[in-house]
């Protein structure tokens, strides 16, 4: 694919960001911390757009994944692009991840054992910045089966919905 439609992501907990990546030089790393500590405190996803991009934020236990986006791209590449990577950081961290941790911007009180290694800016960047490089390559490369996948989620969402309306209304079985 010639154009980059994903130009920049990256992974914080609360407005510490713990790694980014980008291939390009330019000040969307400031702009996305700014959007980040304007992130509502109970969105889960969010979409800002500034300047024919999109600042795209999924937050799930504490931390908060970013990608910023062509806005010709639209939002199911970024949020799959997004799905994908909280997955790979959940897994590779889960063993010192709190799973009872509130939404990033709710409060701020410490969180005791995460602290060193969720505390310290660009703490995993070495570590975990190869893998927004890889994601976003996959991604950018593979916009069909990435449209594809968004496609069947949403499709499952749908029926899922429709099934729980059913079983409320007493209409399954």
């Amino acid at each position: 694919m010639s154009k980059q439609t994903l130009i920049y992501s990256f992974v914080a907990k609360g407005n510490v960001v713990l790694a980014e990546h980008t291939s390009f030089t330019g000040n969307l790393s400031t702009i996305a911390v700014q959007c980040l500590q304007k992130l509502p405190p109970n969105s889960n996803r969010f979409t800002y757009s500034c300047d024919g991009h999109t600042f795209n934020f999924l937050v799930d236990r504490g931390f908060v994944f970013l990608v910023v986006a062509d806005e010709s791209v639209g939002r199911s590449i970024p949020f799959v692009f997004l799905q994908r990577v909280k997955d790979e950081f959940m897994h590779r961290y889960e063993g010192i991840i709190n799973d009872s941790s509130s939404h990033p911007l709710a409060d701020e009180e410490d969180d005791g054992l995460l602290e060193d290694k969720f505390s310290i800016a660009y703490q995993l960047d070495r570590e975990f910045g190869p893998t927004l490089k890889e994601q976003m390559l996959y991604c950018m490369n593979h916009p069909e089966e990435i449209s594809k996948m968004s496609k069947l989620k949403a499709q499952a969402t749908e029926v899922k919905g429709i099934m729980m309306e059913n079983i409320e209304k007493g209409n399954l079985f």
